[in-house]
């Protein structure tokens, strides 16, 4: 791994943290009015309260059609979502000890906080957990396929399409398309991070 992409890298990592952090931040709330977490809660608290809830059958009654004809398609979706989860999980379960690799843990990707909001009813709010599952799952699922991509084939692709980012941040590891003599001299090193992440991860 180059010096360059070390720092790409550091970098990357930088901006998730900050944008992380910025994600948790209400855009309605002041920055010079940003004392602490706890400040933030009792708000959000001030603000449910202020908000009355959509009675369930005020929500159905003023839904749009096409919503409603929607539904089925959204929701058979968590077939496939489910089918992922349970191999994805036993997937690693199995391999990444035999690899020597840290496995992901899943309560890293998963957020269910919206159900607690107030002013949401019943459905609103399941409807929100499956969100929050969906967009879980699938980032738990690309850092899975990025610590085995790492391990097993760590080459940069020659290109990408321009509306598609490199897919995980393992990839600024990995070594340039077409360098045979990098990729022999830099797959055990590669290999031997995410052991040495797993040694740290358990000790």
């Amino acid at each position: 791994m180059t010096r360059r992409n070390r720092e790409l890298q550091a970098r990357i990592e930088q901006l998730e943290q900050e944008l992380g952090r910025g994600g948790r931040r209400p855009e309605t709330v002041s920055p010079c009015a940003l004392v602490g977490c706890r400040l933030l809660e009792a708000r959000a608290a001030a603000q449910q309260g202020n908000r009355p809830q959509t009675g369930l059958l005020a929500y159905l009654r003023h839904a749009q059609w096409r919503h409603i004809l929607s539904v089925p398609f959204i929701y058979l979706v968590a077939i496939p979502l489910g089918l992922l989860d349970l191999s994805i999980s036993l997937y690693q379960l199995i391999c990444f000890p035999l690899y020597r690799i840290a496995r992901v843990r899943r309560r890293d990707f998963f957020v269910y906080d919206r159900g607690r909001l107030a002013y949401l009813n019943v459905l609103e709010k399941f409807h929100c957990q499956y969100c929050a599952y969906a967009t879980g799952l699938l980032a738990y699922a690309r850092e899975v396929v990025g610590r085995t991509e790492q391990y097993w084939c760590p080459i940069q692709h020659a290109g990408h399409a321009d509306a598609t980012p490199p897919v995980h941040a393992h990839v600024c590891r990995f070594v340039a398309f077409g360098d045979a003599d990098a990729y022999r001299r830099q797959l055990e090193p590669l290999r031997k991070e995410l052991v040495e992440d797993n040694k740290v991860n358990n000790g």
